[in-house]
């Protein structure tokens, strides 16, 4: 019983002249190839997409608007949330809007990973910025040095 489920057959018909183990292993590549075609278009894509595959997939889109900026960002969230989706960049407005289309039952999903990605991007906003630090220390850091120049100046106009 095993041996049977194990088992499969395939019917490969060629027209040849003559049959020779070339035509043959030719053949056989042929059909491996469609045969690898045809799984490979059943597979459905996931995460970031086209809008054409997205639509493919006959689950009824929805679609919020996104900055810019937050593009790159978001693209971690949804992945983490497992959201598939694809981004439209509206050209007819300026500036250009950019809009991210989503299946309409990945909404509780979406919500979520924007919930998230919300948050993440407020606590980023009120942390203090590390570069706007070391810039002060860095003028802090001139006035100090122009300050001992001074000392030393004065140093060496009474010493003298």
């Amino acid at each position: 019983m095993q041996e049977e489920v194990n088992e499969k057959v395939i019917a490969l018909s060629i027209k040849t002249g003559k049959l020779s183990a070339e035509v043959l292993q030719k053949s056989m590549k042929f059909f491996l190839a469609q045969a690898k075609k045809q799984i490979d278009r059943r597979q459905i894509p996931h995460g970031r997409q086209t809008l054409k595959q997205l639509a493919k997939q006959n689950a009824g889109l929805s679609n919020i608007e996104i900055t810019k900026d937050n593009i790159k960002a978001f693209e971690g969230t949804a992945k983490k949330y497992g959201i598939d989706f694809a981004l439209k960049k509206d050209a007819t407005e300026s500036p250009p809007r950019y809009l991210v289309f989503f299946k309409g039952r990945d909404a509780d999903a979406m919500t979520a990973a924007f919930k998230e990605f919300s948050a993440k991007k407020l606590s980023r906003e009120q942390k203090p910025s590390v570069r706007k630090a070391l810039a002060a220390f860095r003028e802090k850091a001139k006035q100090l040095q122009a300050g001992r120049e001074q000392i030393k100046k004065k140093e060496r106009g009474i010493d003298r």
